[in-house]
């Protein structure tokens, strides 16, 4: 799966650049209707942000994406996941801490984390129930659209027409009072929303984390109640909102994936870099690799963001001027970065994010791997790029906040892996590290995700599609978004999928 040397079939329906989630997804489903798919990766291993690696000793590293719940549950009964090795074990707990000492116990029972909230507001308490039942029912108005292609609202075509008529039916079920509230809540900031629930600061800070996980915004931006929503559409052994970790690491989904792919007669070359996408007469013909390789297809389909497809590896003179130039105003902004850490043992007094207490298949007995997601963490710094003295002076400001809550944490350490946006950028490809391939605000959702006009996967050239998370309906390890454009160029192709 993972060789550079794997087989590429001489008579090629499709090339999907890029092995990360979404263009594994979107080979399954090419693949299973029957297609002849090469996948292209430039790394020696596949899984793009989704990958398990061992970079210490036997500790194993979910290195970049590290909890499950986005996944959409009809990818994975499709795609015989669990047939690949796919086990996904539920999250169950976690807990906010307080600079004063104080804390905020996480339960995924609502009834013990009502009882919990209650410790800090009696009031707040009584406003959770009120809190899950809206951001639920929003959950609800939203989920049936991701596995969808969005409607265009300027189009006349049949299908175009009959999308808004669905759209406009679910929004109008929703009843007068609802569909203002669903209105405001799609525009309005996480602390004004949080702030009509709930008056602890703790309690509101916990739910607040949701809203600025891959994000520039800050929990007052308009629009970051959306991202809060975003983080809550998923859902474990039909749990809505849990999350979970992927026995073995979030490698095991690609790993799944791949699998599924090769069983449905795909092929995957690694270490083969595309440089260009190549363009004959109007249309797609394959792609150019770093080394002058061509390799012909009449479809490719890009897994990158749509600056790096567009921008990067296409030539300007064959896409339009104004697409062009509302690629490059595509807001893509990093702000986040990730420590993996190799600890000797558990650490004391401290709850963190520790893959190993639940999957102890990561690490050596005794030992423990530790996930630190950090927000923010600037692509771009005050005084310069970032170099390997300013990577090492992040690392020890979060293993120094880390240890002001755990008095033996800095002796358990034995390996750290530190990341920054630039390097999260330079080994995943994810441009400025942006985990979700673009900005999750309201100009760039639904019709305007990547740009308004084309986002319905395919691109201004014939042949060429687009199938990240650049795409609607946006990031995560959701897999939507390689369902959706495979579904595209399915039906350009007149095939039943």
């Amino acid at each position: 799966m993972s060789s550079g040397a794997s087989r590429t079939p001489s008579d090629l329906d499709a090339i999907i650049v890029g092995a990360g989630h979404n263009g594994l997804v979107a080979a399954c489903y090419l693949a299973r209707a029957g297609l002849e798919v090469l996948v292209l990766e430039r790394q020696p291993y596949i899984g793009g942000a989704a990958v398990s690696r061992r970079l210490y000793e036997d500790f194993t590293y979910s290195n970049c994406s590290y909890v499950c719940s986005l996944l959409r549950p009809e990818i994975i009964r499709t795609l015989e996941l669990p047939k690949y090795g796919l086990q996904v074990i539920p999250y169950e707990g976690g807990c906010t801490m307080m600079q004063g000492g104080g804390h905020l116990a996480l339960y995924d029972n609502h009834d013990a984390l009502r009882r919990e909230i209650a410790r800090h507001s009696k009031r707040d308490a009584e406003a959770y129930d009120r809190y899950s039942r809206d951001v639920m029912r929003q959950c609800k108005f939203i989920k049936p659209l991701l596995m969808r292609e969005p409607p265009d609202p300027t189009s006349f075509k049949p299908r175009d027409l009959k999308e808004l008529l669905y759209l406009g039916k679910r929004f109008h079920g929703l009843g007068e009072e609802r569909m203002y509230d669903t209105l405001r809540f799609w525009t309005m900031s996480a602390a004004d929303f949080l702030d009509e629930y709930f008056e602890s600061e703790i309690v509101k800070a916990h739910f607040a984390g949701s809203s600025i996980i891959g994000t520039a915004l800050g929990p007052r931006s308009p629009g970051s109640a959306y991202v809060l929503l975003h983080h809550y559409m998923g859902d474990i052994d039909d749990t809505v909102g849990a999350w979970g970790f992927a026995r073995g690491g979030m490698g095991a989904i690609t790993k799944a994936l791949g699998a599924s792919f090769e069983g449905s007669g795909g092929a995957i070359r690694s270490a083969a870099p595309v440089a260009q996408i190549l363009v004959r007469n109007g249309r797609a013909s394959g792609v150019a690799l770093a080394d002058g390789e061509e390799i012909h297809a009449p479809l490719v389909i890009s897994n990158l963001d749509v600056r790096r497809t567009f921008l990067d590896t296409m030539d300007a003179k064959d896409l339009p001027d104004e697409f062009l130039r509302q690629v490059k105003n595509f807001k893509i902004r990093g702000s986040s970065g990730k420590l993996n850490i190799a600890l000797d043992g558990l650490p004391r007094f401290l709850d963190m994010l520790i893959p190993s207490q639940i999957d102890p298949t990561m690490v050596p007995d005794g030992k423990h791997y530790m996930s630190v997601f950090v927000q923010y963490c600037p692509y771009e710094l005050a005084d310069g790029p970032w170099d390997a003295a300013k990577r090492t002076a992040f690392g020890d400001t979060v293993i120094n906040t880390i240890a002001r809550h755990s008095p033996n944490f800095k002796e358990l350490i034995l390996h750290a892996e530190i990341r920054t946006p630039w390097d999260i950028e330079n080994e995943v490809g994810l441009t400025e590290g942006n985990i979700f391939q673009g900005e999750l605000t309201m100009d760039q959702l639904l019709f305007n995700r990547p740009v308004p006009g084309y986002a319905q996967y395919r691109a201004p050239v014939r042949g060429v599609y687009m199938c990240g998370s650049t795409t609607h309906p946006g990031g995560g390890v959701m897999g939507a978004p390689g369902a959706n454009a495979a579904r595209a160029v399915l039906r350009d192709l007149g095939r039943a999928h």
